[in-house]
């Protein structure tokens, strides 16, 4: 991944206006994907979806442009979650499913995600094979073979009845009284309908899109609205989604949050009482150490893949595993979908609660988290923190400084000009110390 120039760990993100995220690059983009599909034997439509942000008018007319340039059908979803698309990708048999979103970020940036016609995230070759094509000349097919586009009028309705699926015909929520935070994005006429047709009484924020107020102080990565409302109104639980629904985090009955190792913990445990596990879970080089321990004393083997969901969907084929995520809240269920989904994986955490008899709050007890602290060192642009040798240096010294008790990390983040600085172990005031000094090494170092 770090040959390539524009594709990062989650697609190609970046700022509106600003190389690649223009509507330029978007046509060329369109083409290349075209003649890259095209070489594979792909000659069906490519299905475009996109969340909330106003950007993602002009990008989707650029896309539709490019790929029929390239003599390929479109058809255009509209607002959907990016899961949504995954889904349809395979029901609708297309070449691709393609995702204009930039997930949890604010609305002025944006990007694009590919998935693939099984509806997984491109493989690393086919992602080469676009951005060579990508440094080819537009040249337009015989204008008797430019793709046609199309639009898909039932594309929610048929993502609602695919979500409620993925439970048993007999359970429900009824009873249940859940706050839903939208994010003010790509879930907001989706998820209502599904807690609703299965019985929740449901209390609705960030449900108001305007193009501009996505992921802006709601949705998962801003909880306070969440765990108000949750207080105010004495609910069970809140759940929040990002702004393109492939991420979820809960909010429990006291305003407490749950995030995504805690939720990965429940659901593999639940699983694994009821004989539905079949196998281990992945987690990432973030997953908290606190998640491993538990799930290893309870026999479940754990293993850790590299930061994106691609990746634990990679290490869940490659073991025949079915359950795996991320602690930011991408949970990726393979029994279920084939990409991380916000409002499948939260069905499936409520499916678990309802088995249990027990609270969220009593099911997370389970598992106690090490203390854990991240830093995100802005950058003016990304390179490895290891291949520094200063940086490699003060990791030696922190490691050593910890006494063996503790685990460190360092990454440059796959979608932002960030470097990642993690560290866990048994006493936070340490925790805090080495990340902190590794920080400042960071930021000094940076080119």
């Amino acid at each position: 991944m770090s040959q390539r120039k524009y594709f990062g760990t989650d697609g190609i993100r970046g700022h509106v206006g600003e190389s690649p995220i223009t509507p330029e690059f978007m046509l060329h983009l369109g083409w290349a994907a075209g003649q890259a599909f095209k070489r594979k034997g792909q000659h069906n439509s490519v299905l475009i979806g996109k969340d909330t942000r106003l950007s993602g008018y002009m990008f989707e007319s650029a896309l539709e442009a490019g790929l029929s340039a390239a003599g390929v059908d479109v058809k255009l979803l509209g607002p959907m979650p990016t899961p949504a698309i995954a889904y349809l990708t395979r029901t609708f048999r297309a070449s691709a499913g393609i995702v204009i979103s930039a997930s949890h970020n604010p609305h002025h940036d944006n990007g694009i995600k590919f998935f693939s016609p099984s509806g997984t995230k491109l493989d690393d070759a086919l992602e080469a094979e676009i951005e060579r094509w990508l440094d080819t000349p537009i040249e337009v097919c015989d204008p008797n073979e430019l793709g046609k586009a199309s639009r898909v009028d039932d594309a929610p309705g048929r993502y609602v009845e695919f979500c409620k699926s993925t439970v048993p015909n007999e359970f429900t929520l009824d009873g249940m009284h859940i706050v839903l935070d939208c994010a003010h994005g790509a879930t907001y006429h989706v998820a209502p309908k599904v807690f609703q047709e299965l019985g929740a009484q449901l209390t609705v924020i960030g449900a108001n899109p305007d193009g501009l107020n996505i992921n802006l102080n709601v949705g998962s990565t801003h909880l306070d609205a969440l765990k108000q409302v949750v207080v105010e109104k004495k609910a069970d639980l809140g759940i929040a989604f990002d702004g393109d629904g492939d991420r979820v985090l809960m909010v429990d009955q006291d305003g407490s949050e749950v995030d995504g190792d805690e939720l990965l913990y429940i659901l593999a445990s639940q699983r694994h009482a009821r004989g539905r596990l079949h196998g281990g879970v992945v987690g990432t080089l973030m997953t908290n150490l606190g998640v491993e321990l538990a799930l290893r004393e309870i026999g479940i083997e754990f293993e850790r893949a590299s930061v994106g969901d691609r990746y634990v969907m990679e290490r869940l084929l490659a073991n025949n595993w079915l359950v795996g995520g991320e602690g930011s809240g991408h949970m990726v269920i393979r029994d279920c979908t084939s990409t991380g989904d916000g409002i499948v994986s939260a069905l499936q955490v409520l499916l678990a609660i309802r088995g249990s008899g027990k609270t969220m709050a009593q099911l997370r007890q389970g598992m106690s988290k090490l203390p854990q602290k991240m830093v995100n060192v802005r950058v003016a642009q990304r390179f490895d923190p290891l291949s520094r040798a200063d940086i490699v240096e003060a990791m030696r010294r922190a490691e050593a400084d910890l006494g063996g008790a503790g685990r460190i990390l360092l990454r440059a983040s796959g979608t932002e000009p960030l470097i990642r600085v993690m560290a866990e172990g048994q006493n936070a005031d340490d925790i805090n110390r080495v990340v902190d000094q590794l920080a400042r090494v960071v930021e000094q170092s940076t080119p």
